[in-house]
């Protein structure tokens, strides 16, 4: 697929490369220049008043023009953050020295992500959020995909240092499927993980132009996924940005960690870009970062059957389930394996013993005597260093002033750590992304293709649970005595008889009755109990590797190498193809003064699910699965354009379901210049996601398996029934069976919602810009997950150790979630600005036993202040900004759990040399270093202090 790409596109590139300018052209020169610090400005837009002939200021301030123009002609010079200039071009090979003005304006942002077609962002019938790169310069977050958190209405999920999913509007958590990301009109997700790796891999810091949030329903335009939301991250033009940028970025974090000792982060980046004419250009980029981790280190017990947290240790609960302690979720009632030798140490007492010795292990025999495996901690099993290479590259040809024929690339690989059904090591991960594209104004066609490839990914809690197996097997038959749980019990059982052989022959010697003896010994071993026990785990873990050491290491790496059901290694090769264009049919029917705008697009895309049934039910081969949709938009502006309306209207189609339209009808009403209100009807539709369909993965707390039907034959639930969590739970704090209720399932279906959201943008003064919404939304066919229960063996006795199975359903109940929120920004005399915004979700009629998954606090909070431009030459600059967020309850599919409310401080001071293009930014993240997790079974993250030194960044 890369090389039929790379061949079509040399070929345009050789047919057209014999169009030239026609005849006479007119070539001007120039340079631009900051009227106030009389610096060079670069990427400086250079356009004929009137015409589509224009050119952009080089890294130096200088432009070319050649046009076929006919002198005299006015020249418009703009740039974001200047007041635009004209100036007069009169004579072939004029010299120009133009200095322009700074004007920080607020709401003049064109957008295109609101309605496919440019528009300014005061003007956007949706809600929508603009990042650009002057923005992501002056903040104080270590990385530009950190920004996104600071916006309005948007949550963020940290899995690792460079794994962070971002959401809106409820059902946070790691890898949204909910939420779209596209980089330069491409998907960013991974096929088969099922996660965007927007923070992984896709552009580098200095190779993003902006970002464009859409908040709520967007399916109407980007197709099945978009329910909550899409971001479209967006690279910047070779022909505009040009020259050599670098940025040094040095650091350090996990200061005063518990769980980690202090270490240094690492993070260096460059770009490249020339015209090497007016109509060819390339970019090339490279982005390195390093840095020892964020540790998860939650030692909270965890009751897998109940997804609750409980007390106790591993000192004081035989069972302990620590959440970040992987390996002991491998669990065994010990009554099988500690009868035979209680039988035999009873044997082999004095025969006025062994009825009192029977008795009081009776409670250990008649009662479930569950004991879990010693774990490991995460630090223990997680290789802390992240690495993250991205590089990426670009040849533009520009066909005509009109046409450009594109070939893009984007490559990443690393080392990082993402929470799923599990905590997932993924080492040597690889992605990457390529894409043709032609683009004119009013239409354009590109195809692409992802290829994934997870390295020596492995599941942590599988891996550590098998290596367990390998230094010591639980049980094996063939060897009881050298097995762990035999061990265990027993050591259990003769160190209980040791302790009633003690006490009652201190008992009698003492002068008590046999009775009074054999009473005080028996409650003696109840109270020994915990140091019985771990007594016992001391005997069983004997030659237990001793984490760090060579032995522990290349055990546990071999282990780590052996695909899944047998090792930790999960193997995913999946790829995706897309092939998407769309048309603008406004200048085309002569709409253009009209008021009209009508475009319509369609796309195709085939995922190739490739695990070799490590991920998937793929044993038999790899599963293709194809999707269709395309799309219309119509709006027409009335009254002056006073009011606007919008209807668009999507179809998508998938091989496994029905097909479905997702309609999108909006209005934006102008009450004033700049003061637009806005309401909008708008659906969404989403396929359940690759996972959904066909996970088929064993994990520490049970089985994840798929919501097709074919899953619920494979693993009998025809003739061995699932129950509910809640009536189990009923079940075994009452030992009555008739509480037990069969779960029963419907047609597994794509879920759709449908929203009302209305809004204001208003800017006043040009100083002061607020925006305000609200939603309701309602999703149908909700798709989610729920536990449900299974006997171990088919009969009622296999209920002690039953086997848990998460699998992906729709809820019969329709669940509403509703919302709102507002933003200010200010900008004040002198440079000084401040920003805010206040956010709210929630969500109602969920179904008992249904995890939503919303994941979202209740409230949140941003307050930023900051200046662009201070002291003498105003070169100096800084930006403070707090994020608060509520306390919640977290659920997942690895760990549900409470998270706690935080707030966090981030801040940065900027100092610019313009003669030498250099930016020094002295920043934190989290600076007051108050350790915080916003996903329960996630890392603690505290803060992360650097200095950066940027050459051409501004």
């Amino acid at each position: 697929m890369k090389r039929i790409i790379s061949c079509v596109f040399f070929a345009v590139v050789i047919l057209l490369a014999g169009k030239v300018y026609s005849q006479n052209p007119v070539t001007l020169n120039g340079h631009v220049k900051n009227s106030k610090t009389h610096e060079n400005l670069p990427a400086v837009s250079v356009t004929v008043k009137g015409t589509s002939s224009a050119t952009f200021t080089n890294e130096n301030g200088t432009f070319k023009l050649v046009t076929a123009q006919k002198l005299p002609f006015t020249l418009v010079i703009s740039s974001i953050g200047y007041a635009n200039k004209e100036v007069q071009a009169t004579s072939d090979g004029q010299m120009i020295e133009i200095e322009i003005d700074p004007s920080f304006t607020l709401g003049q942002d064109i957008v295109v992500a609101a309605s496919r077609v440019p528009e300014r962002i005061l003007e956007s019938p949706v809600s929508i959020e603009r990042v650009s790169s002057t923005t992501i310069r002056q903040s104080p977050a270590s990385s530009y995909y950190d920004v996104i958190g600071n916006l309005k209405g948007v949550d963020m999920t940290t899995s690792s240092l460079t794994f962070k999913t971002p959401s809106t509007r409820g059902f946070n958590g790691s890898g949204n499927t909910r939420f779209n990301q596209l980089v330069d009109g491409m998907d960013n997700e991974a096929p088969g993980l099922n996660f965007s790796v927007g923070a992984v891999i896709g552009l580098t810091e200095l190779d993003v132009d902006n970002m464009e949030l859409l908040s709520g329903a967007s399916s109407a335009l980007y197709g099945s996924g978009g329910m909550n939301g899409t971001l479209l991250i967006n690279s910047k033009d070779p022909f505009k940005y040009q020259g050599v940028s670098l940025q040094v970025k040095e650091g350090v974090m996990n200061i005063n960690n518990p769980a980690r000792s202090a270490s240094v982060y690492n993070d260096y980046t460059f770009r490249w870009a020339q015209k090497l004419s007016e109509k060819v250009a390339f970019r090339i980029s490279a982005q390195y970062i390093e840095g020892n981790d964020w540790v998860a280190s939650d030692s909270t017990n965890y009751n897998t059957n109940t997804g609750k947290m409980i007390p106790g240790t591993r000192i004081t609960d035989p069972n302990y389930n620590g959440v970040n302690v992987y390996g002991d979720e491998t669990s065994v009632d010990i009554r099988a394996s500690s009868s035979p030798f209680i039988q035999g140490v009873i044997a082999s007492l004095p025969q006025n013993q062994q009825q009192e010795v029977t008795q009081i292990m009776t409670p250990f025999l008649n009662s479930s005597f569950n004991v879990s495996r010693t774990g490991y901690k995460e630090s223990d099993i997680i290789d802390p260093q992240t690495k993250n290479i991205r590089i990426s590259g670009g040849l533009f040809y520009k066909i005509n002033d009109k046409l450009t024929a594109s070939f893009m690339g984007y490559y990443g690989t690393g080392n990082t750590v993402y929470t799923g059904a599990d905590r997932f090591a993924l080492k040597n991960l690889q992605m990457g992304q390529y894409k043709f594209e032609l683009k004119s104004k009013n239409w354009f066609v590109h195809a692409y293709t992802t290829q994934e490839n997870s390295g020596d990914a492995f599941d942590a809690t599988v891996n550590t649970q098998l290596f367990n197996e390998a230094w010591k097997p639980s049980y094996n038959p063939a060897n009881a005595a050298g097995s762990w749980y035999p061990q265990y019990a027993g050591a259990f059982v003769q160190g209980a008889v040791g302790v009633f052989q003690q006490v009652y022959a201190a008992e009698l010697n003492a002068g008590q009755s046999q009775q009074a003896a054999a009473a005080a010994a028996e409650q003696a071993v109840i109270s020994n109990a915990t140091a019985l026990n771990n007594a016992a785990r001391s005997y069983a873990d004997v030659g237990r590797p001793v984490a760090g050491t060579a032995a522990f290491n290349q055990l546990f790496n071999q282990v780590a190498k052996i695909p899944i059901p047998n090792g930790g290694h999960f193997l995913d090769r999946s790829d995706l193809y897309d092939i998407e264009g769309q048309y603008n049919f406004t200048d085309a029917l002569g709409l253009a003064n009209k008021g009209t705008d009508i475009l319509a697009g369609a796309s195709w895309k085939q995922y190739v699910l490739n695990s070799q049934g490590t991920l998937f039910a793929d044993t038999a081969g790899k599963i293709h699965i194809n999707e269709v949709g395309a799309y219309l938009q119509a709006s027409q502006k009335f009254f002056s354009d006073v009011l606007k309306l919008t209807a668009s209207g999507r179809y998508d189609k998938s091989d496994n379901f029905k097909g479905r339209v997702t309609p999108r009808f909006s209005a934006v009403i102008k009450v004033a210049q700049d003061q637009n209100f806005r309401v909008s009807f708008q659906t969404a539709y989403r396929f359940p996601s690759t996972q959904n369909q066909y996970i088929n993965l064993k994990t520490g707390s049970g089985i994840l398996i798929g919501g097709l039907p074919s899953f619920r034959d494979f693993y009998h639930f025809n003739t061995n029934p699932v129950y509910t969590l809640s009536s189990f739970q009923a079940f075994a704090a009452s030992g009555d069976p008739t509480k037990l209720q069969v779960q029963q399932f419907g047609t597994y279906k794509p879920e759709s919602s449908s929203s009302f959201e209305v809004g204001y943008k208003g800017l006043f003064a040009n100083k002061i810009l607020l925006d305000v919404y609200s939603y309701y939304g309602q999703y149908k066919d909700f798709l989610g997950r729920i536990t449900v229960l299974q006997s171990s063996t088919g009969t009622a006795a296999g209920l002690a150790n039953p086997i848990p199975y998460s699998i992906s359903v729709n809820s019969s109940n329709k669940v509403n979630t509703y919302g709102y929120g507002f933003s200010l920004e200010y900008l004040m005399m002198n440079n000084f600005y401040i920003n805010t915004n206040f956010y709210s979700d929630d969500i109602t009629n969920v179904p008992v036993d249904f995890d939503p998954q919303f994941n979202t606090p209740k409230y949140r909070f941003n307050f930023g202040f900051g200046n662009s431009g201070f002291g003498k030459n105003k070169l100096m600059g800084f930006n403070v900004i707090y994020r608060w967020q509520d306390a919640f309850n977290y659920t997942g599919d690895f760990i549900s759990g409470p998270v706690a409310a935080f707030g966090t401080i981030d801040a940065q001071v900027s100092y610019k040399v313009p003669k030498a293009k250099l930016l020094f930014k002295l920043g934190g993240t989290n600076i007051l270093n108050h350790y915080y997790m916003n996903a329960a079974g996630n890392p603690s993250i505290g803060a992360l202090y650097y200095l950066s030194i940027g050459y051409n960044v501004f």
